[in-house]
């Protein structure tokens, strides 16, 4: 067998296997889409998430006879269909958990000294006043909790996170401590994501260790999902309808508070504030 005869057939073996392999994805897809349950669909989002990886076959040298073209396309097309259900699946879950919206307000008697709240305690951003201690504030960390707490069922709400270049948004346990430095991870009763001004478009799920997030674009609607009963906090960019991350298998055992931290406001360039959204269910 030529040299050229046997890379050809080497490269049908490969693309069939690739077009076998996006097919079985493209079915794993459509059958998720009919799944009622939010704690396996969001699992199987995290093993599902990325597209399988496929040769970029524009770039081979070996220029393919007429059959393996047909097949190259017919893997750019597999590859063009993935995406568009994978991007519909995300839809119909971020459709689903916004059922469970639920009206959110700030807390000023747990604000940060720091912090400036709207007068609907919808909106908080950092300003340079000081007000005075209590028990309830925090007085180190740049934090707000909400007035509302949770200890059972499924709750959502969302929040405005455009314009700033430093973030964290979650929940947290009610026995949580307030003063002095805090490590904000799960054991510590701290389930967040943030965004960090360290490098631009950075962020993190405050695990531990922290777990370095690659998202597609930079969210501007920020939607958080719990699940009390399943263990489940899950963070949705509400604009790309996508799964920013989720964390699974949560012990929870007592009341959770929405948190919210603008962050300093860095000389004015982190200072626009966040904001408490209505939901609008997407369509």
């Amino acid at each position: 067998m030529s040299a050229a005869k046997k890379q050809a057939e080497d490269f049908i073996k490969e693309l069939e296997q690739e077009i076998s392999e996006l097919k079985k994805r493209s079915s794993e897809v459509e059958q998720l889409s009919q799944s009622e349950d939010h704690l396996h669909l969001l699992q199987s989002f995290l093993s599902l998430n990325a597209v399988p990886s496929t040769k970029d076959w524009i770039r081979i040298s070996t220029r393919p006879p007429s059959y393996e073209g047909t097949v190259v396309r017919a893997v750019n097309q597999l590859e063009e269909t993935l995406s568009k259900q994978m991007k519909k699946l995300f839809e119909v879950e971020l459709k689903r958990v916004q059922q469970y919206a639920v009206d959110v307000t700030l807390d000023p008697d747990t604000a940060h000294p720091g912090l400036i709240l709207s007068d609907d305690e919808k909106q908080v951003k950092h300003g340079d006043k000081n007000l005075p201690d209590n028990p309830q504030r925090f007085d180190t960390c740049v934090y707000v909790l909400a007035k509302q707490s949770f200890s059972s069922g499924r709750f959502y709400y969302e929040v405005q996170v455009k314009w700033k270049t430093e973030w964290v948004l979650g929940v947290a346990r009610e026995s949580i401590n307030r003063k002095g430095d805090i490590t904000a991870n799960p054991k510590n009763g701290y389930w967040t994501i943030w965004l960090s001004n360290i490098s631009k478009n950075t962020y993190y799920a405050a695990a531990d260790p922290s777990v370095s997030l690659s998202l597609q674009s930079q969210p501007e609607k920020v939607g958080v999902f719990v699940d009390y009963e399943e263990g489940l906090v899950s963070f949705y960019d509400v604009d790309a309808a996508a799964l920013i991350y989720s964390f699974t298998g949560c012990s929870f055992t007592e009341k959770l508070y929405p948190l919210f931290s603008p962050c300093t406001n860095n000389k004015g360039k982190n200072f626009a504030p966040l904001i408490i959204s209505t939901v609008n269910h997407t369509e």
